[in-house]
């Protein structure tokens, strides 16, 4: 192992909070490999950047020899983690978070090492949990506590319901900290009540209490809100290697030193020009989910797309045509047919009166117009997409 002022160095880049660090030291210096806790909730089947975050500090932590327990939450998934919400999060079966963990799992070792990660879901003691058990656990905590998180206290302050199951969540995941003896628990920055939660609860039971971790959210690439698969803003572990170039290269120049940070674990050479920094981001990310053959293959489609501006001689995806011919038809139909997007017209008058719209590199001003849609041409729709015409 690394020396301990090493091994924090290294463990605090990219935290929040970590509660506390004399905890983290005095725990690292007895030379012991650490049980470091990360629960994961299977609400979808994929994991996008954002989820990564997590994942990436914990590789952290196996390299330097600690070892690591993911906790598939198939009970608290049902339940869902009500941090951030203004509502109740929609109730999932037992069969599709057991659906959605398959490939989460799988998905996770892209980042962790499959050989040193101990993975277990916590259904497998809270399905054994009698009743009277789960009154006392809850007896451990008051409705004065749970009502300190500002998502309860908002909702309640708006009208809004808060239903009791919630209230199970924060104590559920405490009581996985008992299950696994966690010396270190890492979560978002949204996670620190539920995990303070866990600290309270080794207490009482004559446990160590673990030092808890917080990490940055991820922005999406709106620049603006959490990175959300439902919010349409993320780029997946599992995306294409074209698609997952394509969108970082449209990430806000200012969020490139976050970026860099969170998703690379890297400083941010600011001497480099925005658009080389995101290409570099963007090469480095395929390279770490794909190869680097295909960050090669990205790069130098991605100059030929928009640095020499030569889509002719690209691959791009087909467009069959509709019965529609007008301007706007065909680029509302060429969204949804090709990119799974729905474009009102409003919107398509919008990119045309920006100018996005070109056919064969001219501009197409009239909505109505039905120029000579001929096959082979080249539809430019925005910044980032294409369709050639079948």
């Amino acid at each position: 192992m690394l020396s301990v002022p090493e091994q924090l160095d290294i463990l605090k880049r990219g935290t929040v909070t970590i509660h506390s660090e004399k905890e983290l030291t005095e725990k690292l210096a007895r030379g012991k490999p650490l049980r470091i806790k990360l629960g994961v909730d299977p609400t979808s089947p994929d994991i996008h950047l954002g989820h990564a975050v997590g994942l990436r500090k914990l590789r952290q932590f196996q390299e330097l020899g600690h070892h690591i327990v993911l906790i598939i939450g198939d009970f608290t998934a049902m339940i869902g983690d009500p941090s951030g919400r203004s509502t109740t999060r929609p109730a999932l079966t037992y069969e599709d978070v057991l659906s959605n963990a398959k490939t989460y799992t799988e998905q996770a070792f892209l980042v962790l090492d499959r050989d040193k990660t101990e993975v277990v879901f916590n259904g497998s003691w809270f399905k054994e949990m009698p009743f009277m058990e789960v009154i006392r656990l809850n007896a451990r905590v008051t409705l004065q506590q749970m009502l300190q998180r500002e998502d309860f206290k908002n909702r309640v302050a708006n009208g809004t319901e808060v239903r009791l199951h919630e209230l199970q969540y924060p104590i559920m995941q405490g009581w996985d900290s008992v299950v696994v003896r966690s010396d270190v628990e890492i979560g978002g920055s949204d996670q620190l009540f539920n995990i303070l939660v866990g600290r309270d609860l080794q207490k009482e039971e004559g446990m160590e209490p673990q030092v808890c971790m917080t990490l940055p959210l991820l922005e999406g690439l709106d620049g603006v809100k959490k990175m959300s698969k439902s919010l349409g803003n993320y780029v997946g572990l599992t995306d294409a290697p074209k698609e997952m170039f394509g969108k970082l290269m449209s990430i806000p120049d200012e969020l490139m030193a976050k970026y860099y940070l969170l998703v690379l674990g890297e400083v941010l050479d600011t001497t480099l020009h925005p658009m080389e920094a995101k290409k570099q981001l963007a090469a480095k990310c395929v390279i770490t989910y794909h190869s680097e053959a295909a960050a090669q293959d990205c790069r130098e489609d991605w100059d030929l797309r928009f640095s020499k501006r030569d889509l002719a001689s690209v691959e791009l995806p087909l467009l069959t045509l509709s019965d529609r011919r007008d301007v706007l038809g065909v680029v509302q139909h060429a969204y949804q047919s090709v990119f799974d997007q729905t474009l009102s017209g409003g919107d398509v008058r919008r990119l045309i009166q920006g100018g996005s719209i070109l056919l064969n590199g001219e501009k197409l001003t009239d909505p109505k117009a039905e120029p000579a849609w001929e096959s082979g041409v080249v539809l430019k729709l925005d910044k980032k997409r294409s369709v050639r015409l079948a």
